[in-house]
């Protein structure tokens, strides 16, 4: 409501407050002239404080609306460009997965060994870093190897919040085919607790060498789906597959569901021999699986399958959704390991690794989708 209709509908009114406050002053100061010139001051001054409450209830709105915004994305113009070079002096932060917690976003991601061997703590590791924008992250703490599953390493997050918890998937790392999918909790999103059974899932069936690597877990209808990567017994082409459990995620809880095949495997001229890193969203009554297609630098980019069930997908495009840069571009090596992320406001936002020097640094980016009855799109083609 503008300034003209305020004014124009204290207009209808004014009768009204003329008689009213009149009638109440007059019944309070009786018919005294001094009185009855006081409640036409009253009434004036109502009239005033009407049109600055109206003015402020807007503009209080207003900025509510713009703060909401604002605590999203700050500036639409500047772009995300995050790495840690905590352990080795180098940027280097990859896989990233995001959640909105505790009025903050927090974001989970793998760290490399640390370049210095005398460190005590050894292998790979997940690192958390925070933000109020989606921009800006400041790091707040790493998750280190201390069970025997984990003692190589550990990395390739992705968390979910249930009942005010965060419940983290990780895989083990350097193990090859007995690399499996670990599970923790934190009430606090950075100090976590691992589950005493870990690791809680690895694959059977005959197209799986029984690795499992990124997890991706999305709760649906009272189930929660696991979508894993994994390779053929050769060790050669990654895949993908999926398995289900209910309210408990420890060892012997899930089941299998790709027991006789993937549920995606790489088909398509820049897929190569892999598909890993599924992250998956609802969205207008569809299941959107974004995954990398191809290894890392290869150039590893980003495709979009389309499924209602989960089981059974479908890939909207022969070429990727995303692509690496242009020679020189921050992500010429590779466009890779995506996270669709929702945030409290509804907006979505594709998060993806990338670099432009072959793996010697790693950056964490973001791009925002947008979403017509066909799917995902980017109203921008190019990522720079």
């Amino acid at each position: 409501m503008n300034t003209d209709e305020i004014i124009s509908k204290l207009q209808k009114i004014k009768p009204y407050l003329q008689q009213e406050y009149v009638v109440k002053t007059a019944g309070l100061f009786g018919s005294c002239p001094s009185a009855m010139n006081n409640s036409f001051r009253s009434r004036e001054f109502f009239v005033a404080a009407v049109i600055f409450l109206i003015l402020s209830t807007n503009a209080l709105l207003s900025a509510q609306s713009l703060s909401q915004s604002r605590q999203t994305r700050e500036d639409p113009l500047r772009q995300m460009m995050f790495a840690d070079s905590t352990r080795n002096g180098r940027p280097y932060a990859k896989d990233p997965h995001v959640i909105f917690f505790q009025q903050h976003y927090l974001m989970y991601y793998s760290i490399p060994p640390f370049g210095d061997s005398s460190n005590p703590v050894k292998g790979w590791g997940i690192g958390v870093a925070r933000s109020k924008n989606l921009i800006d992250w400041e790091r707040v703490g790493e998750i280190i190897p201390s069970q025997a599953c984990d003692a190589k390493g550990l990395c390739a997050p992705c968390a979910i919040v249930i009942d005010g918890k965060v419940h983290l998937f990780y895989q083990t790392y350097g193990n090859r085919e007995k690399d499996a999918i670990c599970h923790a909790t934190s009430t606090d999103g950075v100090s976590f607790d691992k589950n005493p059974s870990n690791p809680v899932f690895s694959p059977s069936g005959a197209w799986t060498c029984g690795r499992a690597i990124d997890a991706e877990v999305i709760c649906l209808d009272g189930q929660c789906f696991m979508y894993y990567a994994t390779r053929d017994p050769e060790f050669r082409i990654q895949m993908l597959g999926v398995a289900v459990a209910g309210a408990d995620f420890s060892a012997g809880q899930w089941t299998n569901l790709s027991t006789e095949h993937p549920v995606l495997a790489p088909e398509l001229s820049w897929e190569e021999d892999c598909i890993e890193g599924a992250s998956l969203i609802r969205r207008n009554g569809k299941l959107y699986m974004f995954y990398a297609g191809a290894y890392n630098n290869r150039p590893q980019q980003i495709g979009v399958a389309v499924s209602d069930e989960g089981i059974r997908w479908t890939r909207l495009s022969d070429t990727p959704f995303l692509r690496n840069g242009a020679k020189g571009e921050w992500n010429h090596s590779e466009s890779g390991h995506p996270h669709i992320f929702e945030a409290p406001d509804g907006r979505t936002f594709l998060f993806f690794q990338g670099n432009n020097d072959k793996g010697n640094t790693w950056y964490i980016s973001n791009v925002e989708i947008f979403w017509s009855d066909k799917g995902p799109y980017m109203r921008h083609n190019n990522v720079k």
